[in-house]
């Protein structure tokens, strides 16, 4: 694997947005489209790519949410690995490097995501990584997990 981050733009956002999840996974993440659309609507998020060698993966979104906490709150909103890629160990090595990514852009000490209850195979990978649900829900209703870094 030779896994690398490129920001969307013209030259890969038909390739990004062809980018779909398993049928049982569309509840719980958002198209690559809506994603970029909400990133056109709201400067703060950061949408990428994930790339292996010269194709595309994946897609992550992460932003810095200011009016939240004390000095804002990072947060990686959306990560996606294509149904086409899963099972290979693409999601746990391309997560760990989102993170490293976030973490090293932001200088933070905290990252946080939201997940449904009910996405268990997700709320299973993000342990894993060290984060832990902090008892708050988000503006969607989602349970608030957060990572320490």
């Amino acid at each position: 694997m030779n896994l690398k981050f490129k920001n969307i733009d013209g030259y890969n956002y038909n390739e990004a947005i062809n980018l779909k999840v398993k049928e049982s996974q569309e509840g719980f993440i958002e198209t690559v489209s809506e994603c970029l659309d909400e990133a056109k609507e709201l400067s703060l998020w950061r949408p990428v790519g994930i790339y292996d060698n010269n194709k595309i993966i994946g897609f992550a979104m992460y932003g810095l949410w200011k009016n939240e906490g004390s000095s804002g709150r990072v947060w990686l909103d959306r990560f996606m690995i294509g149904e086409n890629f899963q099972g290979n160990g693409y999601g746990k090595v391309s997560f760990k490097s989102i993170i490293n990514k976030i973490a090293k852009e932001y200088k933070c000490s905290e990252i946080y995501l939201s997940i449904y209850e009910n996405n268990t195979v997700a709320i299973d990978l993000y342990k894993k990584f060290g984060f832990e649900f902090n008892g708050e829900l988000d503006r969607n209703g989602e349970l608030v997990m957060k990572l320490e870094v």
